[in-house]
């Protein structure tokens, strides 16, 4: 099982020394990989908490490959209508490519209805939209030569593509999940709410071809009590979880590298 850490990318712990000193303060823990999340126009009145202040998260992570050496860096998760098929595939090919394979991406079709209106994409197409962005990745990815409105183009660089996860509730996310041969990524949820929807999607994904399909659930473990916080993982890991993300607030990045050790040491209690 890897654990990871949700990255504050908004409010006023998104600064840049604080940003890259809990990226490496992660990494000198051990920790697996960080995560991102993806806001790009909040209204003035869904402001609270972030004051409208959001890093964009692959500029983020583009930056993160560079001032770290081994932790993976995901989007958790990217929202695929906000930004056009070509510019995103070319975005998370030279991270992948800068970051010497380490990106994970993970992707989502959004909700926000306020970021859909000042994108000037219709909500109602967000699914539809996100299916032909994640078709175009797959041809970039897989073709010598994929091609654009018609247009034949060479993509390079060209690394490998990077592991799929699909955010959002069963069962549209899974199914997208099935369909593209991703993991899934819910966030939050207990396990006896996740465990029908969690098996329903590996018997799924292996009968798609893809036996071993990833299982991420994003939520907040205890860090303090360290017998709670291994009975809270092990519970999701015997519903068929992959990874763990732990998601919380903090004030700065002392207090970001406090909860990496923390997760480090829950991670050796699970793992032994």
């Amino acid at each position: 099982m890897k654990f990871g850490l949700y990255l504050r990318n908004m409010g006023d712990v998104s600064t840049r020394e604080i940003v890259r000193d809990c990226a490496r303060g992660a990494e000198d823990a051990g920790i697996d990989d960080l995560w991102l999340a993806d806001h790009i126009a909040i209204p003035p009145d869904d402001a609270k908490g972030s004051g409208g202040r959001y890093l964009d998260p692959l500029a983020t992570l583009a930056w993160l490959a560079g001032v770290t050496e081994r932790i993976h860096l995901g989007t958790g998760v990217l929202v695929l209508p906000y930004r056009p098929a070509l510019a995103t595939a070319k975005w998370v090919a030279t991270i992948q490519e800068l970051s010497a394979g380490r990106m994970l991406l993970g992707v989502g079709v959004g909700w926000m209805d306020a970021e859909f209106r000042a994108v000037g994409i219709a909500r109602k197409t967000r699914g539809a939209v996100s299916d032909e962005t994640l078709s175009f990745l797959a041809q970039c990815f897989e073709d010598e030569i994929p091609e654009a409105h018609g247009q034949p183009f060479l993509f390079r660089p060209r690394p490998a593509k990077p592991p799929l996860f699909v955010g959002g509730a069963a069962p549209h996310a899974t199914a997208r999940a099935v369909r593209f041969g991703g993991g899934w990524m819910p966030m939050g949820g207990q396990p006896e709410t996740l465990a029908g929807p969690i098996e329903a999607f590996r018997k799924a994904s292996r009968e798609a071809g893809h036996p071993d399909p990833e299982v991420v659930p994003i939520s907040t473990f205890d860090l303090e009590d360290l017998a709670r916080g291994r009975d809270q993982v092990e519970a999701l890991a015997s519903i068929g979880a992959t990874r763990v993300v732990h998601a919380a607030r903090y004030a700065d990045a002392g207090a970001f590298v406090r909860n990496a050790d923390r997760l480090a040491r829950l991670r050796a209690a699970v793992t032994g």
